[in-house]
C-alpha cells in the first residue's frame, strides 16, 4: 500500500465514524520524541521521516505541519504522495489548529487517538475548537485498523545499570522524589516519560531506537513503587532486586484500570504536558495534583560520578574519531570518494571499537556540499552523495556508552575553502566560544544565553534557524530537558535556570540552503564559578574532546581572547586523548591541536 491508498483508507475510515478530520502526532503514549516503530503512524501514513511534525487529514485535503529544521528534507520525502507541506514559524502560515478552524465549519467533528495526546494538548486543541464550534472526540484509533503490518510493541529485555555509573541508589533516588511528593502533599505519583522511568530505577532498554530506555509507566507512592511493563522483558535477578527496592511489577495494560482503581481520597501528582488524557479520565474520581515533571530536574543535576563517568566516555569518543578522521583523510587522499552512508557506517565502526559503548545515540548527520544545509539531513544507504571535488562536510554524531552520552558536530572542508566559506565558519566559531566562556549569574536562563551564540553572525545579517543548545543525559536520551537555550521566550525549557551539574550542548551554526552547512558543537557541563558580593556566578566547562578545524577559520576576524580559546581548548584535548593513542595517531592530533 503507497502513501496516497494509505491515506484513502483512513478517509474511508473518517467517512464511517462521521469525521471531517483527523490529527495524526509524531509522539507515543509517553509522549516520547523518538518512538518505536509501533507508534510511528505519522511516518507510515506520510513517508516523513523527521523527528517532529503532524499530519492532518481532511475529505479534501492531507497536509504535514514542520519546522524549518525540516523543510528541505520534507519537500523531498513528501514528492508525490499527495500531501503538502506546511512550513511552521513562516509568515501568512498557519498552524495546523490555526488551519483546521479556518478551513471546518462549525459543528464539524475533529478526532485524535487520545492515547498519544498529552492533557495539556487535548485541552489546548479543545478550546481553539470551542471558540468554532468544532466538536473533538479524542478516543478514535483510527490507523490501527487499516495498518495491516503494524510492528507490535517491542519486547527487547531490561538490564540494570550498575550503581557505580548512576552515583544513587534506586532507593536514594526515590526517597529524593518522596520528599518533593510530601511538599506537594501527593499520594501517588504517575510518570509516563520513558527516560524518567529509567533514571528512576536505574534501568536501560532498547526499545526505542538510540535512546536506550524501555516502554513502560511508574507510579510511586510513599511506600511502594508500580512498574507497568510487558511480561518477558524482566528477567528473574532483575525483578527480586527490584521487589527487594519495593517496587511492584504489573502488566503495561493493566495501567487504566490501576488509575481508575485508586481511591476517591487519593492525591494524584501529575505532569499535564506528559500524561495522556486517557489516564487523566481514568483519575478523575481522585484528587488531582497538576505539577512540573519531579524527576527531570534531579535527573539534570548530573553528580559527580555521573560527570567523571561522562568525561571518561568523552574521552573515548574522541579516540574514535581521530582514528575516524585519520581514515577520512586518507580515503580521500586515495581519491576513494566513499559516500555520505559509507562515512557514517564508518564512523559507527569505529566507536564500536571502545569499552562499554552501547550504539548510536542518534543517526548520524552527514552531510557534503549542499546537504550540510539540511539540518537534520540522515544519508540514504541507495542515494546519499559521494565526496566528490570540494566543499564543505558536516558530521553531527553521537554514541552511547555504559559511562555516558555523547553528541558533536564538527564542519569541516574538503578541498581549499574560499574567503565566504572561511568567513561565515569563523562568525559560528566567534558565537561557540563566546557562550562556551561566558560566566553568568545564578537564575540566568538559556533564552538569555542565546544571543551569546548568534551575536556574530547577526551583526552581518545572518542567522540559523535552529536551537542553540539542548541538555543531554547520561546513557539516556540525547535531547533531555528541562533546560535549552534557544531564542524562544515562550518555551519552558529556555525558562528554566542554569544549575550545575547540567550537560548542554553548545552548536551554533549557518546554512547556506542547496550549498553548504556549518556547525560546531560540544558539550558543556555548568559549574560554580565563584560567590561574589553580587551573588553566585556559574560557568561552562567544555568536555567534548577533539580539535576545531582551524583551517577554516579567518584569523583576522579573531580577537586575542578568541585565539587563546581555541588554543588552551587543543591544549586540552591533545593532553586527554594523546596518552591513550598510537604514535602515528598522537602524531596526527598533535598536528591539529596546533597553536594558531
Amino acid at each position: 500500500m503507497n502513501i496516497p491508498d494509505r491515506v484513502e483508507a483512513l478517509r474511508r475510515q473518517m467517512t464511517e465514524q462521521q469525521v471531517d478530520a483527523y490529527i495524526i502526532p509524531s509522539s507515543d503514549p509517553h509522549q516520547s520524541e523518538y518512538v518505536a516503530e509501533h507508534w510511528s503512524s505519522r511516518f507510515w501514513i506520510s513517508g516523513f521521516s523527521g523527528s517532529a511534525g503532524l499530519v492532518v487529514i481532511t475529505a479534501h485535503h492531507a497536509g504535514l505541519w514542520t519546522d524549518s529544521r525540516y523543510f528541505i528534507q520534507a519537500e523531498k520525502e513528501l514528492e508525490g504522495t499527495g500531501i503538502e507541506l506546511h512550513r511552521l514559524g513562516v509568515p501568512h502560515t498557519p498552524e495546523h489548529i490555526a488551519w483546521i478552524t479556518q478551513n471546518l465549519s462549525p459543528s464539524a467533528i475533529v478526532a485524535v487517538d487520545g492515547s498519544l495526546f498529552s492533557v495539556k494538548q487535548i485541552r489546548h486543541l479543545q478550546k481553539a475548537f470551542d471558540k468554532k464550534g468544532i466538536h473533538l472526540e479524542f478516543t478514535l484509533d483510527l490507523i490501527s485498523p487499516i495498518w495491516k503490518k503494524r510492528p507490535p510493541r517491542p519486547l527487547y529485555p531490561v538490564s540494570e545499570l550498575n550503581e557505580t555509573f548512576t552515583g544513587l541508589s534506586r532507593r536514594e533516588k526515590m526517597d529524593r522524589t518522596r520528599s518533593e511528593m510530601k511538599r506537594l502533599n501527593a499520594d501517588l505519583y504517575l510518570i509516563s516519560t520513558l527516560d524518567d522511568v529509567a533514571w528512576l530505577w536505574s534501568l536501560r532498554g532498547k526499545d526505542v531506537d538510540f535512546n536506550p530506555v524501555f516502554v513502560a509507566y511508574m507510579v510511586l507512592d510513599q511506600t511502594l513503587g508500580h512498574l507497568f511493563i510487558d511480561g518477558g522483558k524482566l528477567n528473574e535477578s532483575i525483578t527480586k532486586r527490584l521487589e527487594l527496592d519495593g517496587i511492584k511489577i504489573w502488566s503495561y495494560d493493566y495501567i487504566l484500570t490501576f488509575l481508575s482503581n485508586r481511591k476517591n481520597s487519593d492525591a494524584v501528582l501529575l505532569d499535564y504536558a506528559t500524561t495522556q488524557i486517557l489516564q487523566f479520565q481514568a483519575l478523575n474520581h481522585t484528587t488531582i495534583i497538576p505539577g512540573r515533571n519531579l524527576i527531570e530536574p534531579l535527573k539534570a543535576q548530573k553528580n559527580e560520578s555521573e560527570i567523571r563517568h561522562l568525561k571518561s566516555a568523552m574521552q573515548k569518543d574522541g579516540i574514535a574519531l581521530v582514528q575516524f578522521y585519520r581514515w577520512l583523510e586518507h580515503a580521500i587522499a586515495k581519491n576513494e570518494a566513499p559516500t555520505e552512508y559509507e562515512i557514517a557506517e564508518k564512523l559507527a565502526f569505529f566507536r564500536r571499537q571502545q569499552e562499554f559503548y552501547q550504539g548510536e545515540s542518534f543517526s548520524a548527520i552527514v552531510g557534503f556540499k549542499g546537504n550540510g544545509a539540511i539540518v537534520h539531513y540522515r544519508p540514504d544507504k541507495h542515494k546519499s552523495a559521494p565526496l566528490q571535488g570540494e566543499g564543505m562536510l558536516l558530521i553531527d554524531s553521537g554514541g552511547q556508552y555504559l559511562d555516558g552520552t555523547t553528541d558533536i558536530t564538527r564542519t569541516t572542508f574538503i578541498g581549499t575553502p574560499s574567503s565566504q566559506h572561511k568567513r561565515h565558519y569563523t562568525l559560528v566559531l566567534q558565537g561557540h566560544i563566546a557562550l562556551s566562556q561566558q560566566v553568568f549569574p545564578a537564575g540566568t536562563t538559556g533564552v538569555q544565553l542565546d544571543i551569546l551564540a548568534r551575536q556574530y553572525l547577526w551583526q552581518e545579517g545572518l542567522n540559523y534557524g535552529h536551537g542553540t543548545g539542548h541538555g543531554v543525559g547520561c546513557f539516556l536520551n540525547v535531547h533531555e530537558g528541562p533546560q535549552s537555550i534557544s531564542p524562544n521566550p515562550r518555551s519552558s525549557k529556555t525558562q528554566q535556570p542554569f544549575l550545575p551539574g547540567m550537560i548542554t550542548s553548545n552548536e551554533p551554526g549557518f546554512y547556506v540552503t542547496d550549498t553548504y552547512g556549518i556547525r560546531i558543537e560540544n558539550l558543556v557541563v555548568c559549574y560554580e564559578k565563584e560567590q561574589s558580593p553580587f551573588g553566585n556566578f556559574l560557568a561552562f566547562e567544555p568536555i567534548t574532546l577533539f580539535p576545531i578545524d582551524t583551517q577554516l577559520i579567518e584569523i583576522s576576524l579573531l580577537s586575542a581572547a578568541q585565539i587563546n580559546w581555541i588554543n588552551n581548548y587543543h591544549d586540552k584535548v591533545y593532553s586527554e586523548l594523546s596518552k591513550w593513542l598510537n604514535n602515528e595517531e598522537k602524531a596526527w592530533l598533535a598536528n591539529r591541536c596546533q597553536h594558531i
